[in-house]
């Protein structure tokens, strides 16, 4: 098994989807982590996961039960869009943002999660 150069940190991002200009929570997500495929015949993209979850309404995650999965090498990599180059997932430093995604991690997941 091949351990990952990079992964991302455990904390909130924005998908570049995300607008600024709308709500604090629109495509952002908590990384739980980064999970390793436990069979060796998985697909060589599919070997490491980021686990993570939304923190905005969607149907899948009203009953606060599932994660989303995503190969590593797709969420550390980039996009290109408008003929601009960005990274598909932004870390959020705001602290004052963290603290309103905080909150509104807790309204949807409990506060044991």
């Amino acid at each position: 098994m091949k351990i990952p150069e990079k992964v991302p940190q455990k904390g909130f991002y924005y998908h570049y989807k995300h607008n600024q200009n709308g709500l604090v929570n629109n495509y952002a997500y908590e990384v739980i982590g980064v999970g390793c495929h436990t069979e060796d015949e998985c697909r060589p993209e599919d070997a490491n996961m980021v686990v993570y979850r939304p923190l905005y309404e969607t149907f899948v995650y009203t009953a606060g039960k599932l994660f989303d999965l995503r190969p590593l090498e797709m969420w550390m990599g980039n996009v290109s869009k408008d003929g601009a180059t960005a990274p598909r997932f932004t870390k959020i430093t705001d602290l004052s943002v963290i603290g309103k995604l905080e909150e509104i991690k807790k309204q949807m997941y409990g506060s044991h999660n």
